[in-house]
């Protein structure tokens, strides 16, 4: 059952592994702990080829930013109690830091860091009508 399109961040929880289909196309997976102070894992599933590249260079406890559909699938145990796993099909995967585990050190970032300022900063003036680009 898919839910609704989801956008989430975490640490690379289980190592990306990559199977084929009948039709050798990759698919690739990994489990990623999105939670800050407990554990709360979720499956990240990629069918697209145009990730297979960016997967194949993560590895455990790298950061990512994953965006897809989440969807909920339901398996049952070797005793039969049911039990829900949650799990986002990827159509976006980016590495969140600099480096990723498998050597690509050395790589620089470009990013800038924007700092917002605190809700107390923010005044009630109006922007001046020569701020307006347009």
């Amino acid at each position: 059952m898919t839910l609704a399109k989801a956008v989430v961040t975490g640490s690379i929880y289980r190592t990306p592994e990559k199977r084929f289909t009948q039709n050798n196309i990759p698919v690739s997976s990994f489990v990623i702990n999105i939670g800050d102070r407990e554990e709360m894992l979720l499956r990240v599933i990629a069918k697209r080829t145009a990730l297979d590249e960016v997967v194949s260079s993560l590895g455990k406890d790298d950061r990512v930013l994953v965006e897809g559909r989440l969807q909920i699938t339901t398996v049952k145990n070797e005793n039969g109690a049911e039990r829900r796993i949650f799990e986002i099909d990827a159509n976006t995967i980016e590495p969140m830091s600099a480096t990723t585990g498998t050597g690509n050190s050395g790589s620089s970032s470009n990013e800038e860091i924007v700092k917002f300022p605190k809700e107390e900063e923010f005044t009630d003036e109006l922007i001046g009508e020569d701020e307006i680009p347009f």
